[in-house]
């Protein structure tokens, strides 16, 4: 396995390009099974996981073009010539169980594996079946597949979902599109990936009101046609390499961001005495003469603070001179880097849900194990800053969720180099 290693210690400066978002990409480009008309999707990133999802849509029968260096890709189901999402590809990203709703919808059949992804707590799927339910779907599992059909048809329901859920939320907006009648969906997630698929289906010729808010109408529509969009830049890479500038003292300037989509993540930024400003070029970051203060943090749906910038912030408090906290609600086992940052010198304690991070003087570069995408992105800040050299294990989690990590840092002065084994 591929191992990250990293000699520490240096300010990091220069520009940073922030690429289009995972996690909104990937639901978009399910939404191409709800049309035979091509879906042409731009700023789209180069990752592992959208080379699976492109792998899962052609399995389906779809044809998936990717532009070279153009960072777009072009997507068309004229037919649909498999309704099974296999085991095998599914396994891989928790995402894939995203074709569900529209494979239902348009083909009122389906049978999907259920879904694998980042070992981070229980995210189950039931959400997602009883609002397929609610629309009309008959369900059954067997052998690890859930089985879904609607011989006449989707019908537009009321569906209160009991929990914010972004999987259940976009699983049911596509699949109510193409249902008959209204369908009412209250207690929806209102992430901006949720709004970025929105836009995109509404630009299809769906009918879907509430954007941005916890209800959602959507008018069902006999057939959407094809678009073009442009994929919303990744608010998780955004906030990634601005605390890798934070923790190293650094100055940078990250391009392409939507400071919107980050205000919690900006405020308690700002909270912890970082000073950042916004210029013709991106949002400029200068901590070279930052003290930093401890703060708290509670994770929670948006728009409150993501837990997909947990762990980077737990690095970066680590060495924050006071006490820091953070309490994890939305994943019960997001806390596997814990050991590995202590590993290098942090002073973190758990008890239960609750982080409390004493900061320390310095960290030392150590060999230490990635557990998921997040915690691998936390080592790698926490090595950005550490003394001496640190030897980051198990990184393939990383190509799932950040472009050419290594080349962006190393622009910046990182010395850091990917050694393949």
């Amino acid at each position: 396995m591929d191992s990250i290693i990293i000699e520490g210690g240096i300010p990091l400066e220069g520009k940073i390009n922030i690429s289009g978002a995972k996690n909104s990409c990937l639901a978009l480009m399910t939404c191409a099974i709800l049309t035979n008309s091509p879906l042409k999707l731009t700023n789209v990133p180069n990752l592992s996981d959208i080379t699976t999802m492109s792998l899962l849509l052609k399995s389906l029968g779809l044809e998936v073009a990717h532009g070279e260096g153009d960072r777009k890709v072009t997507l068309r189901a004229k037919i649909i010539t498999n309704s099974k999402a296999d085991y095998n590809i599914v396994r891989k990203m928790r995402a894939s169980f995203l074709v569900l709703g529209p494979l239902l919808a348009r083909e009122g059949f389906a049978q999907v594996s259920l879904p694998g992804g980042c070992a981070i707590g229980a995210r189950a799927v039931d959400l997602h079946l009883k609002a397929l339910q609610k629309l009309g779907a008959n369900l059954d599992l067997e052998k690890g597949y859930v089985i879904a059909s609607a011989p006449t048809g989707l019908v537009g329901a009321e569906i209160n979902f009991p929990i914010k859920s972004v999987g259940a939320t976009e699983n049911t907006i596509m699949a109510a599109t193409l249902a008959k009648g209204k369908t009412t969906i209250r207690n929806a997630a209102r992430e901006p990936e949720i709004e970025d698929l929105i836009e995109c289906l509404n630009k299809m010729g769906a009918k879907i009101t509430g954007q941005g808010t916890s209800i959602l109408e959507i008018e069902g529509q006999q057939s959407l046609n094809g678009t073009c969009h442009e994929v919303i830049s990744d608010r998780i890479e955004f906030g990634t390499y601005l605390l890798a500038g934070v923790i190293t003292k650094g100055k940078i300037i990250l391009v392409g961001v939507n400071d919107i989509h980050s205000k919690e993540f900006l405020d308690k930024v700002k909270e912890m005495g970082v000073n950042y400003t916004y210029t013709p070029e991106g949002l400029k970051v200068d901590c070279s003469d930052s003290q930093l203060k401890p703060i708290s943090i509670i994770t929670e749906p948006f728009p409150g603070f993501p837990t997909d910038l947990q762990a980077q912030m737990m690095a970066t408090m680590s060495l924050v001179n006071g006490t820091s906290e953070i309490d994890e609600r939305i994943f019960e086992n997001r806390f596997m880097h814990v050991p590995e940052l202590n590993r290098m010198g942090a002073n973190i304690k758990l008890e239960g849900t609750r982080a409390t991070i004493n900061g320390v003087d310095k960290l030392i570069g150590a060999p230490v194990m990635a557990t998921d995408l997040r915690a691998s992105v936390a080592l790698i800040i926490a090595g950005l800053a550490a003394q001496g050299k640190s030897v980051i294990n198990r990184v393939y989690h990383l190509d799932r969720g950040y472009e050419e990590i290594e080349n962006k840092l190393a622009k910046c002065g990182a010395r850091i180099k990917r050694v393949v084994s």
